[in-house]
């Protein structure tokens, strides 16, 4: 059984401090998941923990798929990987100028064309969401998403209408802006890591 998290942590994808996240709310952890990525064996075996789930599914008969979506910047290559492995075409969505999240680059969906999301972390299921809602406006069937690390509160609700395979579930503290212990306490202001702006 695939260690995910002695990975990341190896890999210096796990941060601890002050952390202002995509969705504004604020945490004291942090995965870069892009620092497991830069290391092709270690993310193939990360991943290869998700790949093995759903390829028991699909020999169950129970899941169905034709194709990976990864939601730029983290999916990219976890989409790419985890079609690799399961033998699947693999493409991306990307924000437009508007900061909604579409197809480019010649990518098409096929009306019925059944997709698994991979995503690098899912703390809210934002990006997941909104891909999905686009790829539904294609006439694409979204049957499940995956992803390296699965940071929901322990008491958060399941996000999607289809099932979610983490890597690694992983629960964090995570606070709204205005009631952040850490802002509280008077320590340094909370860093972005990531790549998408605040919404």
């Amino acid at each position: 059984m695939t260690d995910v998290l002695s990975i990341l942590s190896d890999c210096k994808a796990l941060l601890t401090g002050h952390f202002l996240l995509s969705s504004g709310k604020h945490s004291s952890q942090y995965f870069q998941c892009a620092r497991l990525l830069q290391y092709p064996d270690q993310a193939a075996q990360v991943i290869g923990s998700v790949a093995d789930k759903l390829r028991a599914e699909m020999q169950a008969g129970t899941l169905k798929a034709d194709i990976v979506v990864g939601p730029a910047m983290g999916g990219i290559v976890v989409a790419y990987e985890l079609g690799r492995q399961l033998g699947l075409p693999a493409i991306f969505t990307e924000r437009n100028d508007e900061g909604v999240m579409t197809l480019r680059r010649g990518f098409e969906i096929d009306p019925g064309t059944r997709i698994i999301i991979a995503e690098d972390v899912v703390t809210t299921g934002k990006s997941t969401l909104e891909t999905a809602q686009q790829l539904d406006k294609l006439g694409g069937k979204v049957v499940a998403s995956i992803c390296v690390v699965d940071r929901r509160p322990a008491d958060a609700a399941d996000p999607f209408p289809w099932p979610l395979f983490p890597a690694l579930r992983q629960p964090a503290e995570i606070w709204d802006a205005d009631s952040c212990p850490l802002c509280k306490n008077g320590g340094e202001a909370p860093v972005k890591p990531g790549s998408r702006k605040v919404f």
